[in-house]
């Protein structure tokens, strides 16, 4: 049996293909909309990939099953377990609690373990060459390396009312009657790592234990002590910033991904041609530059898109729901340009005219900025605080009101249109995501230099005898 785990840092997304050597088959499970990796991975282990399924309707990326299903003739399972309200909304095989999928010796079978969401599946693989029990399990975003998935999704990016209590009543109930029913020696493969907003402290660890969560992981002693309140509390208590693209993830992920197809290589555009585009607002740039060089300089009404984590950053700063105007990538080269937009179609962002390779000849523009020694006299109308909750309520800069850089263009709102706005967020670089999306809303923005790690050494400074 061969199982390979396919890794994406800028989502913390782990997707999988297990694949039979004896039959040259293959699964691929939870896959993102990029497809090229899975079929790479496919042909250099001689293997045909014929089937493609997903523990559940994800939040923060558009899943690839579709996609990849299309393009190898795959058999394409989804979960058929949840309420009328979680069905998947396009053609697939159902898939039930105790159903399984086999290829050659191994088998890959379902079990329901809802309350991250109400369908969610975890998939228990047997080895039938070594053994007649599961030794493996992915998890999806039920179980993480010394966590669990949040339950609270459909209400913060789903519209949902207090689904969260009954979402986290059913981990409770998943964990005590199929997780910890498992053999401590079965091998956890979880769907996100580190750095994922699907839960509150997710471990970075790629792999872990039935046996070992069992002893060590937080919520265990709630479950030694049948403590279902407790449980819940907890579980509920101090999770992160739902990023708002989330919703349109949740929709999307339902209804079924536009299937891409082929991608057509991205070309180098005419400077003229972006020069133009940008001068009527017809074409948008993507500045993926570190935010202290876009400082420097940058095409006007460039969006700052980080290049470590465009997907991330990308949903946050467009939204294609409201937004059609193509982008023109800046990068060095067409295969910066590819990975550039591979990034961005994991979150839906798939509106690219082509590329450039520097800003010379485009009209440009230098972001505003401040420096904390002229906070104190500065004239703004709003100091926003572009963090998470969390974060600003452990310290702000006094009178700063918070709205996360994930959710800023979806409440604007809350923000006044004539206003002049100081912005931060810890050390600038998501500021800078955020004060570009602002800027193209008709906002005019200040971005406080090296923002509240700067503010905070500022403080220090001045309370510091001369």
């Amino acid at each position: 049996m061969l199982l390979e785990r396919i890794y994406d840092e800028d989502l913390a997304q782990a997707s999988y293909l297990i694949g039979c050597q004896a039959e040259n088959e293959a699964v691929v499970v939870d896959p993102r909309r990029d497809i090229a990796e899975y079929l790479e991975l496919a042909r250099r282990h001689e293997m045909k990939i014929v089937a493609v399924t997903e523990t559940h309707i994800h939040a923060d990326y558009l899943s690839g099953s579709r996609e990849l299903a299309s393009a190898t003739g795959a058999e394409l399972y989804v979960s058929g377990e949840g309420d009328d309200d979680w069905q998947y909304g396009f053609d697939a095989h159902r898939l039930y609690d105790g159903d399984a999928i086999a290829i050659g010796n191994i088998t890959i079978r379902a079990r329901h373990t809802p309350g991250h969401t109400p369908e969610h599946l975890i998939f228990e693989i047997t080895d039938g060459a070594f053994s007649d029990q599961p030794g493996y399990i992915l998890s999806g975003d039920f179980v993480f390396a010394g966590e669990l998935g949040r339950p609270d999704l459909l209400d913060e990016a789903a519209g949902g009312v207090d689904t969260r209590y009954a979402g986290a009543k059913q981990l409770f109930n998943s964990l005590k009657n199929v997780f910890t029913e498992m053999e401590d020696h079965v091998l956890v493969y979880p769907g996100h790592g580190a750095g994922s907003a699907c839960g509150k402290s997710l471990g970075a660890l790629p792999a872990t234990t039935v046996g070992y969560e069992r002893a060590n992981a937080w919520w265990a002693p709630y479950l030694d002590n049948d403590d279902e309140a407790g449980f819940v509390q907890q579980l509920l208590e101090g999770q992160p910033d739902a990023h708002a693209y989330f919703g349109r993830m949740k929709r999307q992920n339902k209804t079924g991904p536009a299937i891409l197809g082929q991608l057509s290589d991205l070309e180098e555009l005419p400077t003229h041609q972006v020069a133009a585009g940008v001068e009527t607002d017809e074409l948008i740039v993507i500045d993926p530059r570190p935010h202290q060089q876009v400082h420097t300089g940058t095409a006007l009404g460039a969006l700052n898109i980080p290049s470590d984590k465009p997907a991330s950053f990308g949903a946050w700063a467009y939204d294609p729901e409201r937004e059609s105007r193509p982008l023109v990538l800046l990068a060095a080269d067409q295969d910066e340009a590819h990975r550039l937009r591979a990034h961005l179609i994991r979150v839906g962002i798939d509106q690219h005219a082509g590329y450039i390779s520097s800003l010379d000849g485009l009209p440009r523009f230098a972001p505003a900025t401040l420096a904390p020694e002229e906070l104190a006299v500065a004239e703004a109308d709003v100091l926003l605080d572009v963090r998470n909750a969390s974060e600003y309520a452990s310290g702000h800069i006094p009178k700063a009101q918070n709205l996360s850089a994930g959710k800023v263009l979806w409440h604007l709102d809350e923000l006044p249109k004539d206003a002049t706005i100081i912005s931060y967020c810890q050390s600038g670089k998501r500021n800078s995501v955020a004060a570009s999306a602002l800027r193209r809303e008709g906002y005019r923005v200040l971005e406080l230099e090296g923002s509240y790690n700067a503010w905070l050494e500022h403080q220090a400074a001045e309370l510091t005898p001369h």
